[in-house]
């Protein structure tokens, strides 16, 4: 096929913020985890797709199943829709414990 560029499950973006390997970020409606670390404004390769263990809001539980937003304010996740980018969804539930900050997210790599 002519057209076809590549699977699209990576991507080069240019870093809105430094970010350390495993980080989130988004630049504009693309979401992703990057692959290293990069300084404001340096290339980083970014992943879309895949089931990754990220930082969230303590305190608040997941269902498997439920939609995962990314607030960018506090570089977290969250199920809390309100002014946040929906990412994917929670593979395994979370306990609501102030503790409680990683949760496993497939991510939809749909924007």
């Amino acid at each position: 096929m002519k057209t076809y560029v590549q699977p699209g499950n990576t991507i080069t973006l240019t870093a809105p913020y430094a970010v350390a390997s495993g980080d989130g970020l988004l630049v504009g409606s693309i979401f992703g985890i990057a692959a290293g670390a990069a300084a404001l404004g340096d290339a980083v390769e970014t992943a879309l797709v895949g089931i990754f263990d990220i930082t969230k809001v303590g305190s608040q539980a997941w269902a498997v199943g439920a939609k995962v937003y990314w607030d960018d304010t506090n570089k977290r996740c969250t199920t809390v829709a309100t002014d946040n980018t929906l990412i994917g969804v929670a593979v395994e539930a979370v306990a609501s414990g102030a503790g409680d900050t990683i949760g496993r997210v497939r991510l939809n790599a749909s924007f």
